[in-house]
Formats: C-alpha cells, structure tokens, sequence
C-alpha cells in the first residue's frame, strides 16, 4: 500500500507509526526529520496585535476540500525539487482542538540529516503561510479568527519565496 503524502483529517495520528510508514522498505534512508504542532494554550504579548498574553481555550481549523490539499502537494512536489530528500508525509488536523492536540506532522527522509532538516523546515514555513486554512481561537474574550504572523512571512522568505507567492 503507498502512504498518502497528504492527509487533512479530524483524527489524532501517531508519530511513531507515521514515521515507521515514511520510511518502510527504503533501505536508503539514513535520516528522518519530524515537526509536530500542537495546540497552544496562551499566545504571547503581540500575538495578533494583542497588547497582553492571552488565554486559548479552543482552536478551531477549517479547509477547503480538495484544494488545501493540492496546495500541500504542490508544497511537497517543491521540497523533492529543492532538497535531496526521499518522501515527506503531511498530516492537518481540521475540526475543533483544545490545548495539548496534535494539529500537524510533517515528516521528511533523506540519505542525511541536512536535507532532511531542511526540508522538513521548508514545508513547515510553506504551511504556516501558504496552506488554505482557516483558523479560529476561542478566548475569554470571544472567538476571532488567526491571521498569518508576519514572522512566518518572513520565514517564508528566507527560502525566496514572497506570501502568496508559489513555491515552484
């Protein structure tokens, strides 16, 4: 069975698993790299133009069907092109979360660990900015929705790549 490269889903994923399932019968891969988000339950002083830290109590993601994911693929077909890499796996988590959830994996191999730092970094800048998602905090004060942080624009940049730019 080939592992999807992406996945958007409500359910909770294992790390171990979905590592064991990048790698599986590739004897050529000598590193792997992996990011996890999770769900935060304070944003800093700034976050969001907000002048005092805040409480989260609920983060909720919504998406596109379809298109979330070709943009996730694209994301991936441009990180095989830039780095010598092996495969890479995303999973997005969509629905409501609450603090300590898992909200996304990437997963990246490689022959060694640069790339696979590497890429798996550039993936997780070109999520954070370019994937179509929605995101909405829950606070003590009411819902609003997440806008992108300028410091995940300028992460993005450091790759050469302009917010709302491609990746190609």
């Amino acid at each position: 069975m080939t592992l999807p490269r992406v996945s958007i889903q409500t359910a909770d994923f294992d790390l171990s698993a979905e590592v064991a399932a990048l790698r599986a019968g590739d004897p050529g891969v000598g590193a792997v790299a992996a990011f996890v988000g999770t769900v935060r339950d304070r944003n800093p002083a700034g976050y969001q133009g907000q002048a005092e830290a805040g409480q989260v109590s609920a983060m909720e993601l919504e998406h596109y069907p379809g298109m979330t994911e070709r943009s996730i693929e694209a994301m991936i077909d441009a990180a095989l092109a830039r780095f010598d890499i092996r495969a890479a796996r995303v999973i997005h988590r969509v629905g409501l979360l609450q603090p300590l959830d898992q909200i996304v994996l990437v997963a990246v191999t490689s022959a060694h660990r640069g790339q696979a730092f590497q890429a798996c970094e550039f993936l997780m800048d070109y999520l954070k900015t370019q994937a179509p998602f929605w995101k909405k905090e829950t606070t003590p004060e009411g819902a609003r929705w997440v806008d992108a942080r300028v410091s995940d624009d300028a992460a993005l940049q450091r790759w050469g790549i302009e917010a709302g730019g491609n990746a190609g």
